[in-house]
């Protein structure tokens, strides 16, 4: 049997995303972790665009066809994740509780923000909005 994909979308030019993303494991029985660059060109981010998500303000995980964003994405992802080494299991602890996520997730977000500043990076804006270029 073939395991199902679970893609992970988010913005790799961002070290704290990246460094998370790439420690993040989920249970074997569940699927197979696949992370996509939101900075590329992917069937999974045109998708994601004609859902007007604005990928610069939140992560996607796609499971079983349903898009998860935001505090959702990192909600779920801690509920799939393996429980093996201490980060997945701090990131299971303090993103099992929806609640928890929905307050945590945008504080992260605007030290995420903050940081891409920082380093001048451009955003994605995969919704092509008119002067919307930087952090």
């Amino acid at each position: 049997m073939r395991k199902e994909e679970i893609l992970l979308v988010y913005d790799k030019d961002c070290p704290a995303c990246d460094n998370y993303c790439q420690v993040v494991r989920i249970r074997e029985s569940i699927g197979e972790l696949k992370i996509i660059n939101a900075r590329e060109n992917s069937e999974v981010l045109e998708e994601i665009t004609q859902l007007g998500l604005d990928i610069d303000q939140g992560m996607v995980l796609k499971m079983g066809g349903v898009i998860y964003y935001g505090a959702d994405a990192i909600h779920t992802l801690a509920l799939i994740s393996s429980r093996s080494g201490v980060f997945n299991r701090m990131n299971y602890w303090l993103f099992k509780s929806k609640r928890v996520s929905a307050v945590l997730y945008p504080l992260l977000r605007s030290f995420r923000n903050l940081l891409l500043k920082m380093l001048r990076k451009t955003k994605i804006n995969n919704l092509n909005s008119t002067g919307n270029d930087r952090f």
